[in-house]
């Protein structure tokens, strides 16, 4: 194990921890250390280990919006109250560093709900909005921690 091996394998810790914390683009930087992995093995399993791991984090970002989407339509839940908690989201995250994103979020959509449905249909429908965010996240880090372990498998196999 080189030491740019051990510098590839903090940046994919550091990506998987963006995912659970959205502060970085997680499997963007999973991705982007495997590439830089591969740039330097320069070998055909360090390419084929890249289109793999490229491959399977694609497949992840695309049903990382299309399950919690349809669950959220079902739902009834409008794209705007998302919005709104979104707006919210990033308001929050620069009032209070870091928490704020994780409290601004919910609120948002919580407001948004409570404007359109009232005190009573607001709750339920924020809990079914912040289950399909959560959704999505176990999606996110379930395709970066399959391309880690393929990594992993390209490292021990040069």
């Amino acid at each position: 194990m080189t030491g740019l091996d051990v510098l590839v394998a903090v940046a994919i810790a550091v990506g998987l921890v963006g995912i659970l914390v959205p502060l970085l683009p997680g499997a963007l930087l999973v991705l982007a250390a495997i590439l830089v992995w591969a740039i330097d093995v320069s070998e055909t399993t360090g390419w084929v280990v890249f289109g793999l791991a490229a491959a399977v984090i694609a497949v992840g970002q695309v049903v990382k919006y299309t399950v919690p989407g349809k669950r959220l339509k079902a739902s009834g839940i409008p794209n705007r109250a998302l919005l709104f908690g979104g707006i919210l989201g990033i308001v929050g995250f620069f009032v209070v560093p870091v928490v704020g994103l994780l409290i601004g979020f919910p609120l948002g959509i919580y407001l948004a709900e409570r404007a359109r449905l009232g005190p009573s249909g607001a709750w339920p429908s924020t809990k079914a909005a912040l289950r399909a965010v959560g959704v999505s996240m176990l999606i996110e880090l379930a395709s970066a921690l399959v391309a880690t372990a393929i990594w992993v498998g390209g490292v021990v196999a040069t």
